[in-house]
């Protein structure tokens, strides 16, 4: 017995709407552009230690921007390196900055989990995600290298590891100016 073939008459049917519906709601638009020699997205948090916190406010200097939270075991396995970064770089001027994912109202589970990996670095709060869609991440962590203008100069998924070569180099052209 032979299946009867799909019309294509109905296959229209259901394209069209489709079509019609991106159309009257404007432009499309894919996920954003992340690339290492492009320009950082814009970014904007608040302290965990409160008042604003962002990228543009730390323009001129090179940032290790760190999206974890505190429910992500390989994050807990990065915060000792991300702290290492922090004080070996921080005199050249680097700001390692954390970017915590987790929901509204854990600041004080947030301090104590800082407090109980030994991170001084500033972390920022983004419990609705946003940062996750303007870095367009997949899960957590991420790191990005921000040069001093702004420049994504490196990028890396999963937990960051202070020895790194990749990162050590991007470290050294980020400090220098480049």
């Amino acid at each position: 017995m032979r299946m009867p073939r799909p019309r294509p008459v109905m296959c229209r049917l259901f394209i069209l709407p489709a079509l019609l519906l991106a159309a009257a709601c404007g432009e499309v638009q894919g996920p954003a552009v992340v690339e290492v020699g492009r320009p950082a997205p814009a970014f904007a948090a608040r302290a965990l230690e409160g008042g604003p916190a962002s990228l543009q406010a730390l323009r001129g200097s090179p940032v290790l921007l760190n999206v974890w939270a505190t429910w992500c075991h390989p994050c807990r396995d990065e915060i000792p390196a991300l702290e290492k970064l922090h004080r070996e770089w921080g005199g050249r001027g680097l700001r390692v900055v954390g970017v915590s994912i987790d929901q509204g109202g854990q600041e004080g589970a947030i301090r104590a989990f800082l407090k109980d990996f030994g991170a001084t670095y500033p972390v920022w709060l983004d419990p609705e995600g946003e940062i996750t869609t303007a870095y367009s991440t997949m899960g957590v962590p991420n790191t990005f290298l921000i040069g001093r203008d702004g420049t994504l100069l490196w990028k890396h998924v999963g937990p960051v590891k202070e020895t790194d070569p990749g990162l050590r180099a991007a470290l050294q052209k980020a400090v220098a100016g480049g």
